[in-house]
């Protein structure tokens, strides 16, 4: 497979006409080795318009996103070099990567033992020495290190717990994929005051679940 021309394809044939349109995202992209991050058995589909499986089997929702949706999450961050920045689910560590390209620091949080360890071997041996993960469970972000200039959730939730818009810094962004299959949206909350925050909708899409978020009880009244 000719890397260099298939990371090329999914610029030009996904993510662009995906409304990725940030020259500085578009830039990151073709700089940042996407296959360095995908399991080997998998790494065929690198840059296929697909979610990736990052645990034996795949059946358990723990995935690597697919690029467009990697990277329009990425640009609705609207990050600058001076943040500081946690994600939600590290998986394989690629979008820790991107954010460490973009930001000042970067916290990724991972529940998997197994793919915390490979994802903070990936970044190493990127030579990203500004992001870190953690084995921890994301659900209550890292309210020892708050606030965050930006917080991202790497895949969905039912609902945005209070705890994590609570760890934003003044004019800070939280963004995720919020809602019930089949359809869920790609939302930004952006810390306006004191436990004010606007909300911006973003895009139509479906992610598997973030371990360790709370579910709706499923009662209807």
């Amino acid at each position: 497979m000719n890397t260099d021309q298939a990371r090329f394809n999914m610029i030009e044939q996904q993510i662009r006409p995906w409304e990725v349109l940030d020259p500085a995202v578009l830039s990151l992209l073709a700089r940042v080795r996407r296959e360095d991050f995908v399991p080997p058995a998998a790494r065929a589909l690198a840059f296929f318009d697909t979610e990736i499986p990052l645990a034996e089997g795949g059946s358990d929702g723990r995935i690597m996103l697919s690029p467009k949706v990697e990277a329009r999450l990425l640009q609705n961050l609207l990050l600058s070099r001076t943040n500081r920045v946690l994600e939600i689910g590290a998986g394989s560590g690629f979008m820790a990567a991107l954010l460490a390209h973009q930001a000042r620091q970067v916290l990724s949080l991972e529940i998997d033992p197994q793919l915390a360890e490979t994802a903070q071997r990936n970044l190493k041996r990127a030579g990203l020495a500004n992001a870190q993960v953690r084995h921890a469970d994301g659900s209550s972000g890292c309210p020892a290190e708050a606030p965050f200039d930006a917080i991202v959730l790497s895949g969905s939730v039912a609902e945005v717990p209070q705890s994590l818009l609570d760890q934003l810094a003044p004019g800070g962004r939280l963004v995720a994929i919020v809602g019930e299959l089949p359809v869920m949206r790609a939302l930004r909350l952006t810390q306006v005051g004191a436990s004010q925050f606007t909300r911006t909708e973003l895009f139509d899409t479906a992610a598997p679940r973030l371990l360790g978020f709370a579910e709706p009880t499923g009662f209807r009244f």
